[in-house]
């Protein structure tokens, strides 16, 4: 695996949507891979969006919507966002109250088929 690869798409995805302030892979056992933030432990964020998104799978299982794409949480003061990438790692996302999320997740999808094939 390519940490620097993993590291750019982090990087685009914070250049190319207004409000991205961090972000991180990990799998989805919450074991950080690599991360891009300034103000957050990036290992807590890792665990605590693994967690996210296997309550967010479970509950898309049970209630028969699908396969999960992403958690979405509001906050007072911006938005987490957790996608999954594949069955194996997660993409968390955390925007200030300006996070175009539209936008997000349009440059979200094509980074999440892109870190698919840098993870492997």
């Amino acid at each position: 695996m390519n940490k620097e690869a993993v590291l750019a798409e982090l990087h685009a995805l914070r250049e190319q949507v207004v409000g991205v302030r961090d972000s991180a892979v990990a799998s989805v056992d919450g074991m950080l891979v690599v991360s891009d933030t300034d103000k957050v432990r990036p290992d807590a964020l890792a665990a605590l969006a693994a967690a996210a998104l296997g309550l967010g799978k479970s509950t898309s299982n049970e209630v028969g919507m699908g396969e999960l794409r992403e958690v979405v949480t509001r906050c007072q003061s911006g938005h987490i966002v957790v996608y999954a990438i594949q069955d194996h790692s997660l993409l968390v996302v955390l925007g200030d109250e300006g996070l175009d999320i539209a936008r997000l997740h349009l440059q979200s999808r094509p980074a999440i088929s892109r870190l698919a094939e840098i993870l492997g």
